[in-house]
């Protein structure tokens, strides 16, 4: 089974409300099996646009990240942070296939 990642995209406006909303999201990430690959890391910028946090969460399955994503107490972790963050967020099937030699 191909896992799946979230790509996140986050610029804060009010930390304190974003806290919030990082401390609430913990229960549905851990329920589908979720796990932090970069989180807000060092990160540099070479070609097009960037947010200044940048987070990669990885699930076993690509049906896994859409439920957390639908699901109550991520979306109500999500309403704590409303607006806290802009923030973009792509849902992404991972890949098994080929690599470059």
């Amino acid at each position: 089974m191909k896992k799946a990642y979230w790509i996140v995209q986050v610029d804060m406006t009010q930390p304190e409300a974003f806290a919030a909303y990082v401390a609430a999201n913990g229960e549905a990430l851990a329920r589908y099996g979720a796990r932090f690959l970069a989180r807000a890391g060092e990160h540099c910028v070479v070609e097009g646009r960037a947010r200044a946090r940048n987070t990669i969460v990885e699930f076993p399955s690509y049906q896994a990240a859409l439920d957390c994503w639908h699901d109550a107490a991520y979306q109500a972790a999500r309403q704590l942070r409303h607006g806290a963050a802009l923030m973009d967020v792509v849902i992404v099937q991972g890949y098994d296939g080929p690599q470059p030699a």
